[in-house]
Formats: structure tokens, C-alpha cells, sequence
């Protein structure tokens, strides 16, 4: 039998969440065979473990125009482009009728164990652009199963990799023991057991991005709550406090996030929260009664908590492409040419340039990182960005290159970033100004901070994480 011919392949898209169903959206529009295949039981599966947290972006943001013309036929309208959708809105009034949509073009369960190139492993150069990619899965009743493809696009995010308590990085000592107290997600306080878990608890938040704000104005909220009497929240920041930690607050061109980090702000001036600068935990521990001791580098132990609620960012999981060639910048781990345009010490969600295939290819060809995936460690995705990014890579795809290389999107000043708006607050006016505010001196709370951080501004822009 002669070997397929690869342009006749459907290309693989790795992942159904918001990106990755536009990016079939755009594939299908360009006549392209295309596979998506999706480790969860239902598309948007990551998006709705945040179902109760509300985006900081509108309506009008977040839906790809491509996706937009495959849904039109089935009589799908939008909603209205001016509010704001949750998590779950997102995925039941969009990422679901938009799968329904591609139809068999999608397959559930789905889990891809390895990306190959076709009888080439990661040392062979002969023939090796050549032949086709195989993706190796594992279907949710154990089969495995092997789909060869003309190109992969891995758009499976970085949800299903949190970054963990310790402060190098690497879990704290005990963190994995302590698992049973231990949550990486904004709790969802509306569900009568996650409720009950917190209310009355001593609760500590490692974390200094949009989803501690978010757990943070949480637990404020439900200490204020008859059934919540009691709760406090410890709120452990790795550097210090300091103009610009909450955002842009009343300066904030998006007023759903700037509302977001003056909510934080009043959990601490109210006193709901106790705020510990300049720790960085080293280990966990328990105390005679089963509680969680946070310890610092230094030997410094904090006083026990109930609940440790670990909102330290993401990480891309690069196991499934070991066996293929890739260029990622050394500290983002993401595609070299993309890292300087996304680094959260330079730029914050609004100053990240849109970009393409030519940013997000590899030395791998017909291999593109896409969506939270291509931005590696950094916290400032927008998913405007990447709609751009996949109308980009499917036309390079389909060897459009004109279109390709054309840039379709102007970016809001302020951009919006990946973060978490709040449910049931006050409509915040409309204001003028930039994103963040203006860098003050730390002022440190809590424990000293450790030699050498006097002084020192935070770095990063107000939507890092």
C-alpha cells in the first residue's frame, strides 16, 4: 500500500476550548480537513471547571469571527456584545453549539499521549519534513488509537498544569502530603460543599494575579455572610505591596478588573484579610491537629491555616511532544520568536503585539503552539490574540501565506487578560486612563521581608499572575 499523501491528512488540532475550536473553525473555512481532539468528556471541558467566575472580557470579545460565520446556518445569535459572560456562559452558549457545529470533526475523550513524525523519532533527519506527523491517543475506554495528520495545531492550554505552592518553582516540601487541604483553582463559594469547607476556616491564597483577587474578594464576601462568620483570609504574596498590586482600580479601561482588584483591596483594609509580604514557601507542614503550617525559606513558620488555595500561575505540559523538535525560549517555555513580545517583566495584556504563524511555528514544520499553550508561563493572554493566532496559522496551513502574514486585529489599549471578573458587584462606571497605576514604593505588611527586597517596585504589568 502507498504511503498517504499528506496534503490529503486532516490536520490535528489538540484541544476544544475556545481556541482550539476556532482554530477548526478557520480550517473548515479554508476546505481543510480537520480532526480535534479533546481530553475532556465535553468541549470547553477546562472552561467550565471555572464555570462560576466571570470573564473580565465582553461578549463582543470573545467570539471568533470565523466561528462566528460556521455558526450562522443553525440560526445561532450572539448575546449581547456588551456584557459580560461566566465561564459557564461561555461554554454552554458558544463552545458547545460551535462543537455541535464541526459535528464528527470533534472527538470527546480523546487524550493524545505523543506527537511523532511518521517512523521518524527526535534524532532522525532523513526524509523527516517529508512524512506526515502521527498523534498518538488514548480514547476514555482505554483503546489506543493512532490518527496520522498533515499538521498539529496544540491548542490544549495550560489549565491541567497549575504551578504549585513552593517558591522555586518545585512543589513545597509536604505540599503533596497536604494535597487533602490543598486547592489550585478559585473555590466556587456558591456550591453548598465548597462553602461549607471555608466558612469559619482560616484560609491562605498564594498568589498575586487576577484568580487570587478573585478568591480573595471571595472569602471577604463570605466572611461578611451570616454562614461565613469567622472566615479569614491569609493572602501570601512572594514580593511586596505595592501602587500597582491591585491594578488600575478607578484608572482601569476595563472596569469589571479594576473593579476585581479594589475588591481585593477592601479585603484587606477591612481586615477580612491579612496580607504576608516577601514569602516565598519553602515547605508544608501539619500541626498536632491536622492544620497546614506555611514555612519559609528561612525557617520563619507562619500561624496555621485550615485551607491552602495555590493560585500561582501555569505551565504547559510539553510531555506528549517529546519526541518532536521545538524552539521555546528558556524561561517562558514559549515559541522563541513569540517570548519577547510576551514578557510579563516588559509587557502586560495590552502592549503584547498581535501576532502570527511566523511567531508561533517550529523547527518542527506544520507544528504551531496556539492559544494559553503559545504563551507558555506568561499570565497576559488574550483571546483575541488568539483567534488572530489561528486565522493566521490555518491560512499558513492552506499555504496562504498573504494572508498569512497579515495582521487582521487591533488590540484594545488596555488588552484583556486571562483573569476573573466578580458576579452580582455594582455596575463600575466607564473611565479613562491606562491599565495599571503608577509604580509606588512596596510598603510591606506582615513578616519582614527578606534581605535585599527594601525598595523595590513589583515587577510586571497589573494583569500578571
Amino acid at each position: 500500500m502507498s504511503a498517504p499523501v499528506v496534503t490529503e491528512l486532516p490536520a490535528v488540532v489538540i484541544g476544544a476550548g475556545p481556541v482550539g475550536l476556532a482554530a477548526a473553525a478557520h480550517l473548515v473555512d479554508r476546505g481543510i480537513e480537520t480532526l480535534v481532539l479533546e481530553a475532556g468528556r465535553t468541549p470547553g471541558a477546562a472552561v467550565r471547571e471555572w464555570s462560576h467566575v466571570r470573564l473580565f472580557s465582553t461578549w463582543g470579545e470573545v467570539v471568533d469571527p470565523a466561528a462566528e460565520k460556521l455558526l450562522a446556518p443553525t440560526g445561532w445569535t450572539r448575546p449581547d456584545p456588551a456584557t459580560y459572560p461566566s465561564g459557564g456562559d461561555w461554554a454552554d452558549l458558544y463552545l458547545q453549539p460551535l462543537a455541535d457545529a464541526l459535528g464528527d470533526r470533534v472527538r470527546l475523550g480523546a487524550t493524545v499521549t505523543g506527537v511523532s513524525r511518521a517512523g521518524r523519532d527526535r534524532i532522525v533527519d532523513a526524509g523527516r519534513e517529508q512524512q506526515p506527523f502521527v498523534v498518538h491517543l488514548t480514547r476514555a475506554d482505554g483503546r489506543e488509537e493512532r490518527v496520522l495528520a498533515r499538521a498539529v495545531i496544540d491548542a490544549s492550554g495550560t489549565w491541567a498544569t497549575p504551578g504549585p505552592a513552593g517558591g522555586s518553582g518545585l512543589p513545597a516540601l509536604g505540599e503533596k502530603a497536604a494535597a487533602d487541604r490543598i486547592t489550585y483553582r478559585v473555590p466556587d463559594l456558591k456550591d453548598p460543599a465548597v462553602r461549607a469547607r471555608y466558612a469559619g476556616k482560616r484560609v491562605a491564597v498564594i498568589g498575586s494575579g487576577a484568580s487570587a483577587f478573585t478568591a480573595l474578594a471571595y472569602l471577604a464576601d463570605l466572611a461578611k455572610s451570616p454562614d461565613g462568620a469567622g472566615t479569614r483570609g491569609v493572602w501570601i504574596l512572594r514580593r511586596g505591596i505595592s501602587g500597582s498590586t491591585f491594578g488600575g482600580g478607578e484608572a482601569d479601561q476595563l472596569p469589571a478588573r479594576g473593579a476585581l482588584g479594589l475588591a481585593a483591596k477592601a479585603a484587606v483594609d477591612e481586615g477580612h484579610v491579612d496580607a504576608v509580604t516577601g514569602f516565598r514557601t519553602d515547605a508544608i507542614e501539619r500541626d498536632t491537629d491536622g492544620r497546614l503550617v506555611l514555612v519559609r525559606e528561612d525557617g520563619h513558620r507562619l500561624d496555621a491555616v485550615d485551607e491552602v488555595i495555590v493560585l500561582t500561575g501555569f505551565r504547559p505540559d510539553l510531555s506528549f511532544l517529546g519526541e518532536l523538535r521545538l524552539g521555546l525560549d528558556e524561561r517562558l517555555q514559549a515559541p522563541v520568536e513569540l517570548a519577547p513580545l510576551i514578557d510579563p517583566n516588559q509587557h502586560s495584556c495590552g502592549t503584547v503585539y498581535p501576532h502570527g504563524h511566523r511567531e508561533l511555528s517550529q523547527p518542527e514544520p506544520g507544528l504551531y503552539l496556539v492559544g494559553m499553550k503559545s504563551y507558555g508561563r506568561a499570565p497576559t493572554f488574550l483571546a483575541l490574540t488568539g483567534y488572530e493566532q489561528v486565522r493566521s496559522v490555518a491560512a499558513a496551513i492552506a499555504g496562504d501565506l498573504e494572508a498569512a502574514d497579515r495582521v487582521e486585529l487591533t488590540l484594545p489599549e488596555t488588552g484583556v487578560c486571562g483573569g476573573a471578573g466578580l458576579f452580582d458587584s455594582a455596575d463600575v462606571p466607564e473611565t479613562e486612563g491606562g491599565c495599571c497605576g503608577p509604580a509606588q514604593p512596596l510598603v510591606q505588611l506582615g513578616i519582614s521581608s527578606p534581605a535585599g527586597t527594601a525598595g523595590q517596585t513589583a515587577a510586571g504589568g497589573c494583569c500578571g499572575a
